[in-house]
């Protein structure tokens, strides 16, 4: 199909059926738009053809889907048939029940994955002309949304995930717009499955818990490292492993782990939603500090192999951000560079990047140091107008600000320890709310953590929250020395910020480590004294920086706790009808979306039909 009529080359990126489907647009080689189908549909890692994300990202390149050239598809479903296949007849008759239902999915849907995208596409287009149709491998879509949008001309690629068609793990070399496969571990060998049921195990929900049970890892001792070294996983001094799959019963059945791996850890699973006890604790530390090493082996070989001097990461996996952490201050690199939708989202990115560059055969530019992300703000924006008019339908009430009254009044209200629902700009692609759709409040506070955790997110106590902080001062907070846009990296609260917790300490075990206070900035502070950093700077979000700028000159603090503006189970809101339920639905004290100002005690009443609880799923 030729180019569109106004001589743009345009390229849509899609993920979809497996989980966090996903949109992504290119025009001429740049990225123009992203989003995730979830932040349309309201449930949380929707898989299903992402129609919404492809009409967003259509209308913002203002284009209709007769003028995109290809449509690229992040998986081969063919290759991924042919595993399912080879593994239930490596396991059978075991998991014969699995087998069953999975197929009439896979013979109606997945199998035959060109009509349907065909017939999906065709109701976006009111058309039965639709543009050509391409296939990226799973891993190589990974590979592709770490190297080509990131800020290196040239960098080693590591992936790390789940499972694709049959890689789990690979490694690759990126030269401009060249990128060179060198080797992969494949299924049913996989450090993202191995943390997975590990995640199910200590009662979490895969493909979703798992950021719990890193954060999980330092109330824990790691007491279990080593029986997982010696029972479960076979680890070479390269990184390379092999499970032992007597364990597991991923390859078989619907569950991660079965009796024999109880057995190995004292007991059964924890129930979802009982009281976590130290043993979840100590195995969440254990897991953690197998996961790091795992990706500590593998990158020095890649290192050792291509002699590269930067790194890019994507995969589930790659969203770890402890063991970022530790890769970048430990690591043989001398930089790393994590895509931001790390998980299968992102691939949509990575597949329309691969035709680019590879099936167009379009040079790269040399990236310069800055990454092609646009900060992740990739999502739709909202009009003055427009949320106005959506407010006015819930009867609120607000109070329209010019800027400078906007960001000093706000800046108050934080200072006062209220908490703020901030919604600005472009919505955030990935997982992370970046200052676009978050939940703002006052890091110097001993009680918020608590208090966001319980009366605003309604989620476990345990959880921790993470620190957007001026670029140029996060070094006077943190360990750290150099930007970290994505909330990608944990670091060390700086000496300088950090309170002696004394003796006392020694006599706290588990949730009660959070009763001391270990920082200046104590709501940000996890239990062993580390953060999760998001640095804004004034070139990729303005607004936020702005804010950042006058609560540091309020209150001498320059950053702020960020969560996302959700509750849990909830998508994070994509728009301010969204951002004014939840608001109205928490213990939030004030919301701003744009220059409008809401304050809690001035809305009128708030009535649903149905208890919200019941809306979103537990994550």
């Amino acid at each position: 199909m030729p180019a569109n009529p106004t001589g743009d080359v345009c390229i849509l990126g899609i993920s979809a059926y497996y989980h966090d489907s996903a949109a992504a647009l290119l025009v001429n080689g740049q990225l123009v738009a992203a989003a995730q189908e979830e932040r349309f549909t309201r449930k949380k890692h929707d898989a299903c053809f992402p129609s919404s994300a492809i009409t967003y990202c259509l209308k913002e390149a203002k284009i209709e889907l007769g003028d995109v050239q290809s449509v690229v598809f992040y998986d081969k479903p063919l290759l991924k048939f042919d595993r399912l296949l080879e593994t239930y007849l490596a396991y059978a008759p075991k998991g014969f029940g699995s087998f069953l239902r999975a197929m009439p999915v896979w013979l109606k849907e997945k199998l035959f994955l060109k009509t349907t995208l065909r017939r999906e596409l065709g109701q976006i287009a009111d058309s039965t002309e639709i543009p050509q149709l391409l296939f990226s491998e799973h891993h190589q879509a990974h590979a592709a949304s770490a190297f080509y949008p990131g800020p290196f001309k040239e960098a080693a690629v590591l992936c790390l995930d789940g499972v694709g068609e049959w890689a789990t793990t690979s490694a690759w070399m990126g030269r401009g717009k060249s990128l060179e496969r060198l080797w992969e571990i494949d299924f049913p060998h996989s450090l993202g499955l191995l943390y997975s049921a590990f995640t199910y195990f200590c009662g979490f929900k895969v493909n979703s818990g798992e950021y719990k049970l890193m954060g999980l890892a330092p109330y824990g001792e790691p007491r279990f490292k080593d029986l997982i070294l010696d029972n479960l996983l076979d680890l070479k001094d390269d990184g390379s492993f092999r499970l032992a799959m007597q364990y597991f019963d991923y390859c078989t059945g619907l569950k991660m782990t079965n009796a024999r791996f109880a057995e190995l850890f004292g007991g059964p699973r924890r129930n979802e939603e009982a009281e976590l006890t130290q043993r979840e604790m100590d195995i969440a530390a254990s897991i953690q500090a197998v996961t790091e090493d795992v990706v500590l082996r593998l990158a020095s070989t890649v290192h050792r192999e291509t002699n590269a001097k930067r790194l890019c990461l994507s995969g589930g996996v790659a969203l770890n951000c402890v063991a970022n952490g530790r890769l970048l201050r430990e690591g043989p690199f001398e930089d790393i560079w994590i895509q931001p939708a790390a998980g299968d989202a992102g691939s949509a990115v990575g597949a329309a990047y691969l035709a680019w560059h590879e099936h167009l055969g379009r040079e790269r530019p040399d990236p310069a140091g800055r990454d092609a992300m646009k900060g992740a703000y990739l999502g739709p924006r909202f009009a003055g107008a427009d949320i106005a008019e959506s407010l006015s339908g819930f009867g609120a009430v607000f109070k329209q600000l010019e800027d400078d009254d906007l960001f000093s009044t706000v800046a108050r209200l934080l200072a006062q320890e209220q908490v703020i629902g901030w919604f600005q700009g472009r919505m955030e692609f990935g997982p992370r709310a970046l200052g676009g759709r978050s939940i703002l409040a006052d890091p110097r506070s001993a009680s918020m953590q608590s208090v966001m955790n319980l009366k605003i997110k309604y989620r476990e106590s345990f959880r921790p929250f993470a620190p957007s902080v001026l670029e140029e001062r996060v070094s006077e907070y943190f360990e750290h020395d150099r930007a970290s846009p994505y909330m990608l990296i944990v670091a060390p609260v700086s000496e300088a910020q950090r309170i002696p917790v004394g003796d006392d300490a020694k006599c706290l075990s588990g949730i009660n480590r959070l009763k001391l206070k270990r920082s200046t900035i104590p709501a940000v502070t996890h239990v062993d004294g580390t953060a999760r950093i998001q640095t804004v700077s004034d070139e990729t979000n303005p607004r936020y920086h702005r804010l950042l700028k006058e609560f540091e000159a309020q209150s001498g603090c320059g950053l702020l706790v960020n969560t996302s503006f959700n509750v849990r189970g909830e998508p994070i809101v994509g728009t301010p009808a969204d951002a004014y339920r939840c608001f109205m639905r928490t213990e939030m004290d004030y919301l701003v979306i744009e220059n409008c100002l809401l304050a809690k005690p001035d809305q009128p009443p708030f009535e649903e039909n149905s208890d919200w609880r019941s809306e979103f799923e537990l994550d």
